[in-house]
């Protein structure tokens, strides 16, 4: 037999779907040599995610794409929950855009992946191995080696550093590592139907809980509208695609089913299971690798992207020596709990979804009508605050006296509100924060208050130094207030940093790459959190840790 092909790369990522490509976006945005593979050449063009949520943008903006994925999107889409009488029972309409985007965006997924693969075009040093499928992954103290074929199904054989699993449901990676897939598989399946000549004025998405048969129903760009339809026991799931039963399926809902050009119906078995383990020695879960939900809350592909803003950076960092290894194991760490908590948010809507007695139905119906007369409840539900927001109490970060507090803001995405340049320019915070770490002070430049070792450490690290001043507090519009340092002065446009900081008791946060609080702290104890922090990313410095690969526990640090 001929030796198979050979390639080197640092990151070698399984799966080039929005997840995959995702990460592969961001390790192309921190300069890291990346091969992303996928067994198709073809991005699948069949029912899947089609909401993103702030969060998922965010991710988007970070890596220059937000905009490209907003031309595609139908933004601040209402989510209405219908009774089984017909009667709304819900209209969710969030305003909030702490994060600086909108919360309910609607979008078709194989718009926003082309999205993804044209911008990964701006990096030669990310390939595309498209067509070429894993056979067998393996991996010891040096390397992983993946061993491929390519589309004429010769051999292929790459050495990575590491390796990113976002191979899907099915993850052929998680397989052969032995990872379980814990959690259930929902019985009852149901049936996606999409048309391309939307026949509805009805510009939200609907879940519409008739014990008759329970069904959602979504408005979607380019007057595309997509409806799901459970499926009872005794119904035969192949049968149910066929053209005369789609046209059943959707009798009652539109004017004429026979009018509908209907490009697309699937089954979909719905599974509610997180894998045991995100990370096993050089290789990470991401995605439907995993974690499986239902799609209910439209939370399956926003926390694959979380997924992948969370675990790109870390890879980055150890693979470019900013970081020690084992940063890694807090991958596993920080968002393995959140994927579960996701996936119970999914279940419980599918609760309300699905009762198929009229009596269960009714009796939800009543108690949803009953909660919501509170006006604080139905703020909670309308502003869709019922979402639990990512909170990590281990992993990257430094809590008030090593402590985990509930008020405390150590561990959550910070926001993101209006900034204004020294040149007069009114941009979104994290245009201003850099890739890599930032230190954001707030009345005070925290420039100021670190020593040469801590000033060498965060420049080391790539940090980025914000002073954050009251605004209009210059002379005058050309004599804005700014640094005698090598930090950034913008001003704070809306008062609303000004009122955060004050709100949590602290002047200099410590923001990660993937925009989340590693700390807050007073100027006097900065150069304390610095050296924690050091201690907790353990930059190497040469061969060091070249044999440091396994994950290991990350130690939380005493600090504000």
């Amino acid at each position: 037999m001929t030796e198979p092909a050979e390639h080197r790369t640092q990151v070698a990522i399984v799966g080039a779907g929005p997840v995959g490509a995702t990460v592969a976006n961001y390790l192309g945005l921190y300069g890291v040599r990346t091969l992303l593979i996928d067994r198709s050449e073809e991005i699948v063009d069949y029912p899947r995610a089609a909401g993103m949520d702030d969060e998922c943008l965010r991710s988007f903006q970070g890596i220059g794409l937000a905009d490209e994925m907003l031309a595609d999107m139908i933004q601040n889409v209402p989510l209405r929950m219908f009774a089984a009488n017909g009667i709304c029972l819900a209209d969710i309409r969030p305003e909030t855009k702490e994060y600086g985007w909108p919360r309910r965006n609607i979008f078709m997924q194989q718009l926003a992946e082309r999205t993804l693969r044209v911008g990964l075009q701006r990096y030669p040093h990310v390939r595309p191995l498209l067509g070429h499928e894993l056979i067998r992954v393996e991996q010891d103290g040096t390397e992983a080696r993946l061993h491929v074929t390519d589309p004429q199904g010769e051999r292929v054989l790459v050495h990575a550093e590491y390796v990113v699993a976002a191979d899907g449901g099915r993850s052929t990676v998680r397989e052969q590592l032995g990872i379980p897939l814990s959690g259930d598989t929902h019985p009852r399946k149901w049936v996606v139907i999409e048309c391309d000549n939307d026949p509805l004025d009805a510009p939200y998405t609907g879940l519409h809980g008739d014990p008759k048969r329970p069904y959602v129903c979504l408005d979607l760009p380019y007057n595309y509208r997509r409806w799901e339809f459970m499926l009872f026991p005794g119904e035969d799931a192949e049968a149910m695609l066929r053209p005369e039963k789609v046209r059943e399926l959707l009798t009652g809902h539109v004017p004429d089913p026979t009018a509908l050009n209907i490009i697309r119906a699937r089954v979909y078995t719905h599974h509610s299971r997180v894998a045991d383990r995100f990370v096993d020695g050089r290789i990470c879960l991401v995605g439907d690798a995993a974690h499986l939900m239902p799609p209910w809350a439209g939370q399956g592909m926003n926390t694959g992207i979380r997924d992948a803003t969370n675990v790109a950076w870390k890879l980055a960092a150890v693979v470019t020596g900013r970081a020690h290894p084992r940063i890694l194991a807090t991958y596993d760490t920080e968002r393995r709990e959140h994927a579960k908590t996701m996936v119970k948010l999914s279940d419980a809507l599918g609760r309300f979804l699905s009762p198929t007695s009229t009596t269960v139905a009714r009796a939800r119906d009543t108690l949803l009508r009953g909660l919501t007369v509170a006006p604080s409840v139905r703020d909670w539900v309308i502003q869709m605050r019922f979402k639990p927001v990512p909170r990590y109490s281990e992993g990257i970060m430094l809590h008030r006296h090593g402590t985990v507090r509930k008020s405390s803001p150590a561990g959550r995405m910070i926001i993101q509100p209006r900034v204004e340049t020294a040149e007069g320019r009114v941009l979104p915070l994290d245009e201003t924060l850099g890739e890599w770490f930032a230190l954001i002070g707030y009345g005070t430049d925290p420039l100021v208050h670190l020593d040469a070792g801590s000033r060498a450490f965060w420049d080391r690290i790539g940090t980025r130094y914000i002073t954050v001043v009251e605004s209009r507090s210059g002379r005058s519009r050309t004599e804005r207030r700014t640094s005698m340092t090598d930090s950034v002065t913008v001003e704070d446009v809306d008062g609303t940093l000004r009122d955060w900081f004050a709100q949590h008791q602290g002047s200099v946060a410590v923001v990660r790459p993937d925009r989340y609080l590693a700390a807050l702290t007073d100027p006097r104890d900065l150069a304390t959190v610095s050296d924690a922090f050091e201690r907790l990313v353990a930059p190497s410095r040469s061969a060091e840790f070249k044999d440091a690969w396994r994950s290991v526990p990350v130690t939380e640090g005493e600090a504000s």
